[in-house]
């Protein structure tokens, strides 16, 4: 069973930093797409970050790049979100996917993703 375990999720102040971290557990496909996503309340989920765990290739949404770094430890199976220059619109609940190994990264949306972590809340004061 494929699992995603997210930690690393706090509150803190504008201009601070935190380092999200997933977990994956269950794989047998080690080159596959995953990202992150968050959703504000009254808002759609998005992506704001994915990476090709195969050749490291990654994209960004426009609003979180500079700020924002994706990158994914092939040996122990572990996604990480390094997020710098924390804004109070960066508020939201972020989530980890991943796909089954069978598509890319490239403009992928939800529905493109099987597998999901349970969400770790971000929050950014003023």
């Amino acid at each position: 069973q494929v699992r995603l375990v997210e930690s690393g999720g706090d509150s803190v102040q504008a201009g601070g930093s935190l380092r999200l971290s997933c977990a994956a557990s269950g794989y047998t496909a080690r080159s596959r797409c995953m990202a992150w996503f968050r959703q504000a309340p009254g808002k759609e989920r998005e992506r704001v970050a994915s990476i090709y765990t195969g050749s490291g290739s990654t994209d960004y949404t426009d609003p979180v790049k500079g700020r924002f770094t994706i990158s994914h430890d092939n040996a122990i199976d572990a996604l990480y979100l390094q997020m710098n220059s924390l804004k109070p619109e960066d508020t939201a609940m972020y989530y980890c996917a991943a796909d089954d190994g069978s598509g890319g990264c490239e403009n992928s949306e939800p529905y493109d993703y099987n597998y999901w972590g349970q969400g770790t809340q971000v929050t950014v004061s003023s």
